[in-house]
């Protein structure tokens, strides 16, 4: 069974740091595309960046939201079976809920695993 863990949020003052992270385990996750969503209180979840595997051996490509570009930094480490998200000059509109998700193979559309959620808040 494939479970997620993040870790890593917190309050932070508006312009600061924080980095996410998620330890997946119970598979391989090589051949898995991984990434971040969030949900801001009375908003639907949008997806925040994405680690997409691209059907080739140790070959994956990064999405991000049009809101977060420049700003985040989503990562693997070497096994792949851990997700990062470097989030720089954070902004009140980055307060949220965010969730780590997982599915095998080249999408993350509609991902099979999620984490159960890490607060992040930044004060203006």
């Amino acid at each position: 069974q494939v479970q997620l863990h993040e870790s890593g949020g917190g309050l932070v003052q508006a312009g600061g740091s924080l980095r996410l992270s998620c330890a997946a385990s119970g598979s391989t996750f090589n051949s898995y595309s991984m990434g971040w969503f969030r949900q801001a209180p009375g908003k639907e979840r949008e997806f925040v960046a994405i680690h997409r595997w691209t059907g080739f051996r140790g070959i994956y490509g990064e999405t991000y939201n049009d809101a977060v570009q420049g700003r985040f930094k989503i990562s693997r480490d070497n096994d792949w079976s851990t997700v990062f998200l470097q989030m720089n000059l954070l902004e009140p509109e980055d307060t949220a809920v965010y969730y780590c998700a997982a599915r095998s193979g080249t999408s993350l559309d509609a991902p099979d695993y999620w984490g159960q959620g890490i607060q992040v808040t930044v004060a203006s």
